[in-house]
């Protein structure tokens, strides 16, 4: 049994977990898991570079986590960097301060294999039958990766909550203006990543990343965020809409007031809303013209972050 961090740092959040892994015996037991919302990807979409103030602030993150890997005597550490560092143009700042700040070299990471760690976390405990198909929906991309045990197909999508929300949702709550811009840039990227990943033949749709869960909680009517009641979850397609649909609809301070929502995630979850949405209506277009049926949508908790703990544990 090995005692290892992973790190995940994405456009919206940076997140930990502190693991006990044991490859051989297939068990993962967390000992911490927590996230703090950072905007790495404040504005990269639009200047193709990371802000300051949001290097500022994803660097004292590090440090912190830092600190609690020391305290939980973690053996190995894995630092992982996904679409807002894969865009910045001053990444290599970024990657100088991550690895001052724990000691070890940061990993930015393509689509591609985001798409594989994130499909190892989330399949790695489920009972429905495959093909899955896992969606992990970030700030600044959304991976799509189709599998039975390992991934068969995947793709990595330029869409995500803070990057929507830059490019589309100004007003609040959003027009229809703004919706309608934002869904077909949606379902442009969807006719993209469709062509490479063949979805109608999928079996179980998982979803995984603060948006769904948020979208969810939302579904489940949770008066505050309750992991246990989340992960697992199985919503039927109309269930997920509705929740999408009334989070777009709602102001800012109505989202706020939601006893489930995360402080950092009330700007961006309409654009989270709307991409899940989308990407959930497609899908069951895609099986139900294969001749299936897509009757519920899987939330998962384990996602990415355990993927990247296992591969830790197996390369020590």
């Amino acid at each position: 049994m090995t005692r290892v961090a992973a790190i995940d740092c994405g456009t919206n959040s940076i997140r930990l977990l502190v693991a006990d892994v044991d490859p051989v015996a297939g068990t993962l037991v967390d000992l911490d898991r927590r996230m703090e919302v950072v905007r790495l990807g404040q504005g990269v979409d639009r200047t193709g570079r990371i802000a300051p103030e949001a290097m500022a602030r994803t660097l004292d993150a590090a440090r912190r986590y830092a600190a609690i890997c020391a305290d939980l005597g973690v053996e190995a550490i894995r630092f992982v960097a996904t679409s807002a560092s894969r865009d910045a143009e001053n990444r290599d700042e970024f990657v100088a301060g991550v690895r001052d700040a724990l000691g070890v070299e940061p990993e930015v990471i393509g689509g591609v294999e985001e798409a594989a760690l994130s499909f190892r976390g989330a399949t790695g405990v489920l009972a429905q039958p495959g093909p899955y198909l896992v969606i992990d929906l970030g700030g600044g991309s959304t991976e799509v990766v189709l599998g039975e045990d390992t991934p068969s197909a995947a793709y990595s999508m330029d869409i995500g909550c803070v990057r929507i929300t830059e490019r589309h949702l100004r007003t609040d709550p959003p027009t229809a203006d703004e919706v309608g811009a934002a869904v077909a840039d949606v379902h442009a990227a969807l006719d993209v990543a469709l062509a490479e990943v063949p979805v109608g033949r999928t079996r179980t749709l998982v979803g995984v990343a603060g948006s769904v869960t948020t979208v969810t909680a939302h579904a489940l009517g949770l008066d505050r965020y309750q992991p246990d009641r989340i992960d697992g979850a199985a919503l039927t397609v109309d269930q997920v809409v509705a929740a999408c649909e009334d989070l777009m609809a709602r102001d800012r301070e109505s989202r706020a007031a939601l006893g489930f929502m995360h402080p950092g995630r009330v700007d961006v979850i309409a654009a989270g809303a709307l991409v899940w949405r989308e990407v959930v209506l497609r899908v069951r277009h895609e099986v139900e013209a294969a001749g299936g049926e897509l009757a519920q949508v899987i939330t998962s908790e384990h996602d990415i972050l355990d993927g990247i703990a296992w591969s830790v544990a197996e390369r020590a």
